[in-house]
């Protein structure tokens, strides 16, 4: 080690940091997580015409246990960690301030909580009508159709007159949350459009999906092939094979928003057949996609649509056109 600091995140600590490396000119910056906690620290050294790179958590704590022999986590052996991933690991994927998917991520981010707010505030408003109708609502309520249920509700107690007013304003809440929504779901469109990536045209995708595949994956050419891209995102099917018997399972790790989204496409193309389908309709029938356990076929269809997906979002790259293949050992 040749030299090191603790600076704070503010403007101070950032130029003292900067003044502290002016030493050495021809310098790379090697930050943890730069699509998480380390992005801020990392567009602010772009903005400075600075070259960084994005050091994996996964590679660092490897790197910390092997260094120290025990992997305990402090400030010190966290920034020695990651200085040793990215002065002697190759292929490390430089950070690219790119401002139409940075704009995209802020988009589909906010179009997320939008849809987080809405199922909490269902939750609360079927609470309240279960105990001012008996029965309470139906389960795919809307705005419209709670607010006829509510006018037919005249409670005559204090705490029943209380859950009606509350139940009100849930109510409008919720139509706000519609027409939010809705704008939101037309920029997305719109700016996904702009991309001139085709992902929309696969059934099941739409503008909110489209974005989170574009957002996340950013560069396809960080994949080798097109078993690592399905190792990250969790479509790759898991051998729990004994014996003869052969049996997969789905996998619960990788990129969770990705697999989400691909689940989704999975889901509606079985149930609509559809202009745009890549499914067949006997594919997948009788399967529980959410269950722990899956048949070869289920996990053979996520799979599957994952790699039509990729070749969507990044068809212009000819590394990536390749035909149908096996992978995992599942024909696709």
């Amino acid at each position: 080690m040749v030299g090191g600091g603790r600076f704070g995140t503010d403007i101070v600590g950032y130029r003292s940091m900067l003044g502290v490396v002016r030493r050495w000119p021809d310098r790379v910056w090697a930050i943890e997580g730069c699509s998480g906690i380390g992005r801020h620290v990392a567009l602010r050294l772009l903005a400075d015409g600075q070259e960084v790179v994005d050091v994996p958590p996964k590679l660092s704590a490897r790197a910390r246990v092997f260094s120290t022999g025990q992997g305990r986590k402090t400030d010190a052996t966290d920034a020695h960690s990651v200085a040793l991933v990215g002065t002697r690991m190759a292929g490390l994927r430089p950070v690219v301030d790119d401002q139409q998917l940075t704009v995209l991520q802020i988009l589909v981010d906010r179009r997320r909580s939008l849809g987080e707010d809405h199922t909490r505030m269902i939750a609360q408003l079927h609470h309240l009508l279960l105990e001012l109708i008996p029965g309470g609502a139906k389960k795919d309520l809307s705005a419209a159709q709670a607010k006829a249920l509510l006018a037919k509700v005249r409670p005559r107690d204090a705490a029943g007159k209380t859950r009606r007013r509350v139940a009100a304003e849930l109510i409008g809440d919720l139509e706000r949350i519609y027409q939010r929504r809705k704008a939101a779901d037309k920029e997305l469109k719109q700016l996904v459009a702009a991309t001139g990536t085709t992902l929309m045209e696969l059934t099941g995708i739409g503008p909110s999906g489209a974005a989170r595949l574009l957002v996340e994956v950013s560069d396809i050419t960080r994949f080798p092939d097109r078993d690592h891209f399905a190792s990250w995102n969790g479509t790759a099917p898991i051998d729990v094979s004994s014996g003869d018997q052969v049996r997969h399972r789905l996998s619960r790790a990788g990129n969770r928003q990705i697999n989400r989204t691909l689940h989704i496409m999975a889901t509606v193309q079985l149930r609509n057949p559809t202009e745009g389908r890549l499914l067949r309709p006997t594919q997948g029938r009788g399967q529980d996609l959410n269950g722990s356990h899956a048949r070869p076929e289920t996990t053979a269809i996520e799979h599957r649509l994952q790699d039509h997906a990729r070749r969507r979002d990044h068809s212009r790259d000819s590394r990536f056109e390749d035909g149908p293949g096996r992978a995992n050992g599942t024909r696709l």
